[in-house]
């Protein structure tokens, strides 16, 4: 019996130092990276806009080949709603909330599984020239206790990168 409790002390102090921990830990989260493409900004721009494009340089969708998406309205415009159920990448949807033709758009994205979470999502472009832009890619939100914990050990930036040197790569091969 005396072993039996404290494999379940020992089992509690696992488990709540996590938990106590989390309290501690921003709730918050923002994140933004950068590259520059070598093509000029309404090209570039006229890409991003269209959520169905990111299917070719987003790290999710390399991740969950297999996930099922559906969309509703006119992709590239403001209402558009492109939504995900894959194994790998959990359910969500992301819906395009605002875009200023050439230099921006913004997007809600709305996680429903593996846990219940919105963010907001941005990419913009900056030209630097006749034929090189700067985009942008940046989010920000909050992670629900005690998930919030995870932000310790996870930036959507690592994605972010990968995902804008695979953009460059497509785009400018094109």
């Amino acid at each position: 019996m005396n072993t039996l409790k404290k494999i379940l002390i020992i089992l509690s102090i696992i488990i709540a130092i996590p938990l106590i921990a989390a309290l501690f830990v921003k709730r918050e989260f923002t994140s933004e990276r950068q590259i520059t493409i070598n093509k000029p900004k309404q090209e570039v721009f006229d890409y991003i806009k269209h959520l169905n494009n990111q299917k070719d340089y987003d790290v999710w969708h390399k991740m969950d080949p297999e996930a099922k998406t559906t969309t509703s309205g006119t992709d590239g415009n403001v209402g558009f709603v492109y939504t995900w159920d894959g194994e790998k990448i959990g359910k969500g949807e992301q819906e395009i909330t605002n875009i200023v033709e050439g230099e921006r758009m913004d997007t809600q994205l709305r996680f429903k599984e593996p846990f219940e979470s919105e963010a907001s999502c941005y990419m913009a472009t900056e030209a630097q020239g006749e034929n090189q832009t700067v985009v942008k890619w940046g989010i920000s939100g909050k992670s629900p206790y005690p998930f919030n914990l995870m932000s310790l050990f996870f930036d959507m930036g690592d994605d972010f990168d990968k995902g804008l040197q695979e953009l460059k790569t497509v785009l400018e091969n094109q």
